[in-house]
């Protein structure tokens, strides 16, 4: 596969440390959408941040779109996969329109200004994302819902086939949070590789692509959402108790497991004669 992301043998961490883990294989072609799964700490954004060409990888080989991230200049890279981050603090000094259409940026040669392509490309990326009504406003008198919305727009606008989101949901609504859902597979059914990093199973489940799991092990799964996501595993990877259920509407969800019923014997009240 040379379109989409591919991770080969790759072991993440960082340069000083010791690898957190080891022999990662992923393949993300276009229309694919993978959740990548794992406890706090695991290293789930290390794993994003290699991809993405921030962290070199300590072994193996990272490619984007066919194009080895190792050595590759920055704009090469960020022409081929956009970064949704956590989150953004705002900032008096941009308003939503001018953070959107910073996604333009590897696309402009040396000292060239955005042209009316470029702005064309963030007025549709804030449109699709809800967010015309706020476009002028500077990104401190927004929501931190907006703002992660606005950070979605950004990706949009980078025009790349390789979308990579860190917990987009975090701070959105559970409206927002539905409609994120939907644009996710909109992106995909467009021609996009989307690895989104999640806490939330029953996201995975809504995308019903892929889910890869680091687990407390450190190892490395990666497989249909149904034979990934199980009861044990869930239970293995966040040291919880947590049932499985699938809703009338077919939907998948994860819940607490019901207490066991006692085992202590029913004792029959005592009569006074």
């Amino acid at each position: 596969m040379t379109a989409g992301l591919r991770l080969d043998g790759v072991a993440i961490g960082h340069a000083a440390g010791e690898a957190l883990i080891r022999d990662v294989d992923l393949a993300i072609a276009p229309g694919d959408v993978v959740c990548l799964m794992g406890p706090n700490g695991i290293g789930k954004t290390t794993l994003l941040r290699t991809a993405l060409g921030f962290l070199p990888p300590l072994a193996g080989r990272v490619r984007v779109d066919g194009l080895d991230v190792a050595g590759a200049p920055a704009a090469a890279i960020a022409r081929r996969i956009a970064y949704v981050p956590q989150s953004y603090l705002g900032d008096p000094g941009h308003t939503v329109f001018d953070v959107v259409l910073m996604g333009r940026t590897a696309r402009l040669g040396l000292f060239a200004v955005p042209d009316r392509a470029d702005q064309a490309a963030a007025v549709a990326a804030i449109e699709t994302m809800g967010l015309a009504d706020v476009a002028g406003r500077t990104t401190d008198r927004i929501s931190g819902g907006q703002r992660q919305l606005m950070l979605i727009a950004r990706a949009l606008a980078q025009e790349t086939r390789i979308v990579v989101m860190d917990e987009p949901t975090s701070s959105l609504d559970l409206g927002n949070r539905f409609a994120l859902v939907d644009r996710i597979r909109a992106m995909a059914a467009a021609g996009h590789a989307v690895l989104v990093a999640t806490h939330e199973p029953e996201q995975a489940f809504d995308l019903g692509d892929r889910a890869a799991v680091l687990g407390q092990d450190r190892s490395f799964v990666v497989g249909p959402v149904d034979d990934v996501l199980t009861t044990a595993r869930l239970r293995r990877l966040y040291r919880a108790d947590v049932a499985l259920e699938t809703t009338p509407g077919g939907r998948r969800v994860v819940g607490r497991a019901p207490p066991a019923p006692s085992s202590r014997p029913d004792r029959t009240p005592e009569t006074t004669p």
